[in-house]
């Protein structure tokens, strides 16, 4: 995560007003049914336990933790002037390790505590492990929507809301479980990564290539060599310490300008104006492109290679000429494409509203995603269930509490009268907002986000949209062991 610039920083807990909020808790056992290739789950899960709130709901509410029979954390809370709804959240990253983080949806009930403030009932799952598997995080989040059905009996409406990688597994859930009468009325996609995985990491399949031509030291030459593609090699001890240290060594990103060398600063130009990654989030970009990189490869795929940029001419260094002669070149397996493309692309093929915010400066998940999903939607023939929005902020963790409140309700509102919202419509509703949150409306109604392939260097045949169709879709899943496992 980056620091919030100061003009777009959230408001502390302790400077917004909340309302009163009461109750939550969870659980029971319920079997949930099979999503692509994740299994389903038949054995009977541990009583929930109560645990205190986080600090934003402290006295507000009661908090309960527990997990499910695929070993997934999970949280929930109930207000106590619930207003009958619920909002099932799926959180970002993916993170990294071998089981499920018990503090992470804690962790985001308090960060996005803001939605039970506003009377809504709040259930988020951690996910079942860490690592890469967008069908996977979207069974667990379906599994957590049930849970609560089961243990509170079933909300008068229950909305999806994700950020960042959460965006993609909640949209993935709208459109996988979305269809069914009654799971969900509709989806609130927040900063997300929308591009899904087949091309929504290939400006960091670009950044790993790159960064190695001019930097010679991911890795030195004096160590085991390993493709690219596989953003790192198995069995290697690298920290994010040791990353950092290089990345450094090469570019003096963390120095003052002054205080770096000639090459230092003539590398990093050329890798920023290159990859068009933003300086402030470049160490994340690549951390991604190497800690994850190598989950999805290794862990995911069974070191098959997803990612090419065979085709791609990069532009913008001091000498392209040689850079586009020089850095690595790498073709993806076929099968291994098509795995991630089924587990984290996106059809488009959405039956229940959707209304997205995303901050046009952010420099994590980039503001083009919209544009992406926005055209598979509408390859999809389904553009009357989008409305997408837009602030003039440059965070990607955590936007304006006042604009969350202020989107949900909207969102709410459009499924309870059948009335389209319009961007404009929706910057004029946050000020009422804001009287109570105090954290800023920054909505530009009249944004439109270029092309995505006009931010993120397009593979050849790479410009069309969705990137996986509702038909390729259902082939795929015929396919025994297609995708990720669970």
């Amino acid at each position: 995560m980056t620091t919030p610039d100061a003009s777009t920083r959230v408001p502390r807990a302790s400077d917004r007003r909340r309302r009163p909020a009461v109750v939550a808790a969870v659980l029971a056992a319920v079997f949930l049914g099979t999503l692509g290739n994740v299994p389903a789950a038949h054995a009977r899960h541990a009583s929930p336990r109560q645990t205190a709130c986080p600090p934003d709901l402290a006295g507000e509410a009661r908090c309960y933790t527990g997990q499910d029979a695929n070993g997934a954390h999970y949280t929930m809370a109930v207000p106590a002037n619930w207003n009958g709804s619920l909002v099932v959240h799926a959180h970002g990253g993916p993170g990294l390790g071998d089981s499920s983080d018990p503090s992470r949806s804690t962790d985001d009930l308090e960060r996005w505590a803001v939605m039970v403030e506003e009377g809504y009932a709040w259930a988020g799952s951690a996910y079942r492990r860490g690592g890469y598997g967008a069908r996977m995080a979207a069974a667990d989040t379906e599994n957590v929507r049930r849970l609560f059905a089961e243990r509170f009996g079933r909300p008068g409406r229950t909305y999806l809301h994700g950020q960042s990688w959460g965006g993609n597994v909640a949209a993935k859930v709208a459109e996988t479980y979305g269809r069914r009468p009654g799971a969900y009325d509709g989806a609130l996609l927040t900063n997300g990564v929308l591009g899904g995985g087949s091309r929504g990491y290939d400006h960091r399949v670009d950044l790993r290539a790159v960064y190695q031509y001019y930097c010679h030291n991911h890795p030195r030459p004096t160590e085991p060599q390993y493709p690219l593609w596989q953003g790192l090699r198995p069995g290697s001890s690298m920290t994010t310490a040791g990353l950092r240290a290089r990345l450094q060594e090469c570019t003096g990103y963390a120095s003052e300008p002054e205080d770096r060398t000639a090459l230092q600063q003539r590398n990093l130009d050329d890798i920023l104006a290159v990859t068009r990654i933003p300086e402030r989030t470049l160490e994340s970009h690549l951390r991604f492109a190497t800690f994850t990189f190598r989950d999805i490869v290794t862990n995911r795929l069974g070191g098959r290679n997803p990612w090419s940029n065979r085709g791609v001419r990069y532009s913008g260094s001091h000498d392209d000429k040689a850079l586009n002669a020089g850095v690595e070149r790498f073709s993806a397996d076929p099968a291994a494409r098509r795995d991630l493309s089924y587990d984290s692309d996106l059809t488009g093929r959405v039956s229940l509203p959707v209304l997205t915010l995303h901050a046009i400066d952010d420099p994590t998940a980039f503001v083009e995603h919209e544009a992406a999903y926005r055209a598979a939607v509408r390859g999809a023939g389904r553009g009357a269930n989008l409305v997408q929005t837009f602030t003039k902020e440059a965070e990607h963790s955590s936007l304006s509490d006042s604009e969350y409140a202020n989107s949900i309700s909207a969102l709410d509102t459009w499924v309870r009268s059948g009335h389209k919202p319009t961007p404009r419509s929706i910057a004029a509703s946050c000020g009422a907002f804001d009287a109570t949150y105090g954290g800023g409306c920054f909505h530009d109604p009249g944004f439109r986000p270029a092309p995505y392939g006009s931010r993120v260097r397009p593979r050849p045949g790479g410009l069309g949209w969705p990137a996986m169709t509702a038909a390729q879709e259902r082939a795929w899943s015929r396919i025994e062991g297609v995708g990720i496992a669970p």
